[in-house]
């Protein structure tokens, strides 16, 4: 009769342990997955924001006629989207709050930006003297 319990308290033990060594890896595995999701998001927002400031020099130095289109594909967390003169600035929600990303362009920009994620169509056109930028 002793033997059995001893075996059973034996198991509780070897869970007990087990389970206080896995609490502090998942906790971290948690954090660490955490902060990639958000470098990932603010690289891809980076990205999309010199895609479109490099896209909007290229047309504007190739005259009024010219335009492009640009398919991109939005990342999850971004706060706002915002194009003022010369710059191209994104708000992305990060854990510790909310992260500026910012593209200065050579060139007037005007329009609008998408906030929600997911694959968006982008037409860059050149106008008289600065860019218009428009979702689709």
């Amino acid at each position: 009769m002793q033997l059995k319990s001893q075996v059973s308290i034996e198991y509780m033990l070897i869970m007990g342990f087990v389970t206080v060594m896995a609490i502090p890896l998942l906790i971290l595995y948690f954090e660490y997955s955490s902060s990639a999701r958000d470098s990932v998001a603010t690289s891809q927002a980076l990205q999309i924001a010199r895609k479109i400031v490099d896209s909007a020099e290229s047309v504007y130095y190739l005259g009024q006629p010219s335009q492009t289109t640009l398919k991109l594909n939005f990342p999850d967390g971004i706060y706002s989207a915002n194009l003022s003169s010369k710059e191209v600035v994104f708000k992305v929600k990060v854990e510790a709050g909310v992260t500026d990303v910012i593209q200065i362009s050579s060139v007037n920009i005007t329009g609008n930006l998408p906030t929600s994620p997911g694959i968006h169509i982008i037409t860059i056109q050149a106008q008289n003297g600065f860019v218009q930028i428009t979702s689709n």
